[in-house]
């Protein structure tokens, strides 16, 4: 039976939709322009007639970005940093946090005061570059990936998740003679595609946003990934560079802002798309194991 609410619950609840409806389209606003400049053309964001629709639509700007080899370049080295920083994240996370999740392991408790110490003191940026150098791997992607291996904020998600996992599932299966190995990929991998889904997507979404560490450790040019070929697009005016790419006639009728936001656009999809895909994984993963029966 559903409870009705007094009138002072019924206009609190009113308060909060209203005033979560403007932030969420005081935050969508800007994204929304951004996406109308640059499917407009070049004459309709000079006379300020772009708003959060495009105007004069036109696929040019994309274009001229998708005919850049550096875009590519930036674009290749951001995923290649994804997929094998992603992979290594969740092999080691998922290796890590099943141990944890075991009440017999020794030592458990000693072992999460030293985390959740990493998690309110962070290395300094001096002593983790000088960490990074001594091992040789400026310039490498290795510099952008082993720092972050593991995240301790999603390791304590992973290892809340499995501990609800039935005690009497691992039982059975040293029973059939299963070793611990066996029993993390064939029992507990398979039972915790939630978190699984949703820690790929924290780890995705961390390297393909990643900027400070490649603006320190990856000083060559060839190496930039797409954050940066942003920044130095937007910052440094390279926009004229993509102009200085085209024909005498097309830059003209061109406009750098235009480039950038079509840049920013192309640089912002993949992840759009695909969150939607993994998005049931995502809530479940957020919300199962986090209350204790």
């Amino acid at each position: 039976m559903k409870l009705r609410g007094s009138i002072g619950e019924k206009s609190f609840d009113v308060f909060n939709i209203i005033l979560l409806l403007a932030v969420s389209l005081a935050a969508m606003i800007p994204i929304l322009h951004v996406i109308a400049g640059a499917f407009s053309s070049s004459q309709a964001i000079i006379e300020n007639k772009v708003s959060i629709w495009p105007v004069n639509v036109t696929l040019e700007n994309f274009g001229i970005v998708a005919n850049t080899a550096s875009f590519w370049n930036a674009l290749w080295m951001t995923i290649k940093i994804l997929l094998i920083g992603t992979s290594l994240n969740m092999f080691l996370t998922i290796l890590t946090s099943y141990p944890l999740s075991r009440s017999y392991l020794r030592g458990r408790k000693t072992i999460f005061l030293l985390i959740i110490f990493t998690m309110i003191f962070q290395a300094p940026m001096i002593p983790m570059y000088l960490v990074v150098k001594s091992f040789g791997m400026i310039n490498t992607i290795w510099s952008v990936i082993i720092p972050g291996a593991i995240s301790a904020f999603n390791l304590m998600l992973c290892v809340t998740f499995f501990r609800s996992v039935p005690e009497e599932l691992f039982d059975a299966a040293r029973v059939d003679g299963m070793g611990e190995y066996r029993v993390v990929w064939n029992i507990v991998v398979p039972l915790s595609k939630p978190i699984i889904m949703t820690l790929l997507l924290f780890y995705a979404v961390g390297h393909w946003n990643s900027y400070i560490g490649p603006l320190i450790y990856l000083n060559d040019k060839s190496m930039q990934t797409l954050q940066l070929y942003v920044y130095a697009l937007i910052s440094r005016g390279r926009s004229n560079d993509l102009l200085g790419a085209t024909s005498s006639e097309a830059a003209m009728t061109l406009l750098p802002e235009a480039l950038e936001m079509a840049t920013i656009v192309l640089a912002t999809a993949p992840i759009v798309i695909i969150y939607p895909f993994i998005q049931k994984y995502f809530i479940q993963g957020a919300t199962l194991g986090s209350v204790k029966e």
